[in-house]
């Protein structure tokens, strides 16, 4: 897919490392970040001198920035990681902030999506319209059964169906230890 054309929008974008291994694999360039922390934002104006910072995901209206093709991001992951609390992925919560990139896609329509987040999205809970009662989905305990890696391939599904939008190839989950990487991770707990 290498082609200079191609452009990448970065949700969630931090020191913008997921835009520089996406540009280097597709030839992209990058037209926008939405980082709001203060630090990451200065080394992305280092590294991506011009390209515009809307900060905040919660208030872009991404109908009205640069079309892009590729959408880059990793959510917030402190309620998903085995380092974190757990919280989950539910409304209130930093990792809660899904919903947000969701909308993005919605409104951007991207051709491809590039989601990174930890393994422990494959266990943490997630709280979703698709328990709106106990007995609906798991075993009636009146905890949710849904994991949060489903609710989110759940919310791309419903985008890909409420709309003209067609997968060219379906959707792709891969999961990449960090040590492939060169990146130091340890356990907080």
């Amino acid at each position: 897919m290498m082609n200079k054309d191609l452009t990448i929008g970065s949700l969630f974008s931090g020191y913008g490392g997921l835009d520089l291994a996406v540009s280097a694999v597709t030839g992209a360039r990058v037209a926008w970040h939405c980082e709001w922390d203060d630090a990451p934002s200065k080394i992305l104006e280092k590294h991506f001198p011009g390209v515009p910072n809307y900060r905040d995901v919660s208030k872009v209206d991404f109908t009205q920035v640069e079309p892009v093709d590729i959408l880059t991001g990793g959510f917030p992951c402190q309620d998903l990681s085995l380092a974190g609390k757990r919280a989950g992925l539910r409304e209130g919560t930093r990792s809660g902030l899904w919903s947000e990139f969701a909308r993005a896609i919605e409104e951007i329509r991207p051709r491809l999506v590039v989601i990174e987040n930890v393994r422990g999205i494959l266990s943490a809970k997630a709280h979703s319209e698709l328990e709106q009662c106990e007995w609906c989905l798991g075993d009636g305990s009146g905890e949710p059964s849904l994991r949060a890696l489903g609710a989110v391939l759940g919310s791309l599904g419903r985008l890909l169906d409420s709309s003209d939008m067609k997968p060219a190839h379906g959707c792709v989950t891969r999961m990449q230890p960090t040590f492939n990487w060169g990146i130091a991770q340890r356990n907080l707990n």
